[in-house]
């Protein structure tokens, strides 16, 4: 059964996404939940579609939840179009099988998208094992277990030396797996819970090979708590940032801030479309990772930058933070002017800067000022704004 071979196999990653994740509250299915601004299912793909040996990683997900992946699960370009999963594990497991046939992988592994914190190592160990049959990644069970009966009377106590609490990614032959669904279709059984079950019932040996402690399936709302404060935790390194910005008026008939248009009289004169806001949210967010200023990655000499949308900036910004494994944890501007009045606009100003940046519009604050009329800004000869941008990132990272 095992694949002997002198090549690195052909592997394919299948992401069960389907499920809608009831106990773990909400409105929307658990893989979808926001665990610090990344749902479960966009950290489960980042994961293998990063991996230098998984080759294809086929997403699987529910019938009406095509919205919410195009929205949230952040997929990388190398990651196939998600198809359409059943009504049990089984059955969307044996769509995404049925999707990843026409590549004719050589292995497969199963995962279930609510396992966000499988390691790199984890799937290099499932694809190893995988190529010898089937296997399943087990940790050693640390607690006593008992048997009960249905009074929960306890029977007798397990001997937890030979149990092993199993995880994802399971690992299997691809023609093995995909004839073991098969079979269990044909025989009017869709109630295996695992993989590794099929191959139980079709009485094929199944490896344990080691898992992890930190591979942890996100279930309870209690589990989700824990999540984020476990990836708080890695992210220990806080930084601040700090930027300024100020464009002078010019013809027009509205301003660009935050995003927002705001109807105005006159116009901003910039190389951009001038929004100071942005501008300055943009260099207080390289600030804090110390990545230079906006005219080093977007340098106005370059026509290409001529009448820009500056939202693109501030999203450059923020995938840089991404890249160095950080997450950007609050950002605030204070604009300052004596014209345009903010404050009928702050809300659509925040709700458009989390749109950009990803965050929740609890981390983004827009405050305004004037300078008592003195000053360029005071005599209305421009708008200027002040940002500072709170970052956190892996000590690995600095």
């Amino acid at each position: 059964m095992s694949l002997a071979s002198s090549h690195r196999p052909k592997t394919a990653a299948l992401i069960v996404a389907a499920g809608r994740g009831v106990r773990a509250g909400g409105d929307i299915p658990k893989q979808f939940k926001p665990v610090l601004g990344q749902c479960a299912l966009a950290r489960s793909l980042a994961l293998f579609a990063a991996h230098p040996e998984v080759d294809l990683v086929q997403p699987v997900i529910g019938t009406a939840d095509d919205a919410l992946y195009a929205e949230l699960a952040n997929a990388p370009a190398a990651v196939l179009p998600p198809v359409t999963g059943g009504a049990t594990r089984q059955a969307s497991v044996r769509a995404g099988l049925a999707a990843l046939a026409h590549y004719k992988p050589d292995v497969v592994l199963i995962h279930d998208a609510a396992r966000p914190f499988a390691s790199p190592a984890l799937v290099s160990r499932a694809i190893q094992a995988g190529c010898r049959g089937p296997a399943v990644p087990g940790v050693p069970v640390t607690d006593t277990i008992k048997a009960v009966d249905g009074a929960e009377t306890v029977e007798a106590t397990v001997d937890r030396a030979r149990l092993r609490a199993v995880q994802t990614p399971q690992a299997f032959p691809f023609q093995v797996i995909e004839d073991l669904h098969a079979r269990a279709a044909a025989a009017g059984r869709d109630d295996f819970t695992d993989d590794a079950a099929l191959a139980e019932w079709a009485e094929l040996s199944v490896e344990v090979f080691a898992g992890e402690p930190g591979n942890t399936k996100l279930t309870t709302p209690d589990d989700f708590t824990l999540a984020e404060a476990r990836l708080l935790a890695a992210l220990a390194d806080v930084r601040t940032g700090s930027g300024f910005d100020v464009h002078a008026f010019g013809p027009g008939d509205h301003v660009i801030l935050g995003g927002h248009r705001i109807p105005h009289s006159q116009g901003l004169a910039g190389h951009s479309d001038a929004d100071v806001v942005l501008h300055a949210l943009t260099d207080a967010v390289l600030g804090a990772i110390g990545s230079g200023d906006i005219g080093f990655h977007f340098p106005p000499s370059d026509p290409k930058w001529k009448g820009a949308a500056s939202d693109q900036f501030l999203a450059h910004a923020v995938e840089l933070v991404k890249a160095q494994g950080g997450l950007i944890a609050h950002l605030d501007a204070t604009v300052i002017c004596e014209a345009p009045k903010i404050g009928p606009h702050r809300e659509a100003m925040r709700a458009s800067i989390a749109k950009i940046t990803g965050l929740s519009i609890e981390r983004v604050s827009v405050k305004a000022t004037t300078t008592e009329q003195l000053g360029f800004a005071g005599r209305r000869e421009g708008i200027a704004a002040l940002a500072s941008a709170t970052v956190r990132l892996p000590w690995a990272a600095a």
